[in-house]
């Protein structure tokens, strides 16, 4: 299974229109906050054809009309959850966690009790290992903090972490 995992749109619309282009053979979506204006969920639903998982972050400020646009995003093929500020979840078996909080997520990761923790924040995209546990930060599909538009791939199977940069 293949999980496309993005964070920090900023409202950048089109480059989250790029993204999801690669993005769109994935199995399921993971979107790390940080959408801001409550019609990225339209976007990130009209983009990407299977289930999305939301968490909110820093500057998401109007939660109610984000958690309205994603339920009324659902249909038989998709479901979009916003899930609030914290998500566990599983896919084929593997064990994940999903906050915005960089800081957050590095002490997720220090329990134990998830193969992979992905997080945003920073808009530094990185893969690397705590002990067994995998930690993902797809980076920003904003693009002009660190300057450089990224999301990540995991495959459930191989255990494979890999960035995209666009």
């Amino acid at each position: 299974m293949q999980i496309g995992i993005i964070s920090d749109i900023h409202d950048r619309r089109d480059n989250l229109r790029t993204v999801l282009l690669t993005l769109e053979e994935c199995d399921a979506l993971v979107c790390l906050g940080d959408l801001c204006a409550p019609f990225i969920v339209n976007d990130l639903a009209q983009g990407f054809p299977r289930d999305i998982h939301i968490v909110f972050g820093n500057n998401d400020g109007d939660l109610m009309r984000i958690e309205r646009n994603a339920a009324a995003a659902c249909n038989e093929e998709r479901q979009v959850i916003f899930h609030g500020e914290f998500a566990e979840l599983s896919f084929e078996g593997k064990r994940f966690a999903l906050i915005h909080y960089d800081s957050i997520g590095r002490a997720l990761a220090r329990s134990d009790q998830y193969d992979v923790v992905c997080f945003g924040h920073n808009h530094e995209h990185e893969v690397t290992m705590d002990g067994d546990t995998v930690l993902i930060n797809p980076g920003e599909v904003h693009g002009l903090v660190k300057g450089v538009v990224s999301a990540c791939i995991y495959d459930t199977e191989t255990g494979d972490a890999d960035i995209l940069i666009y």
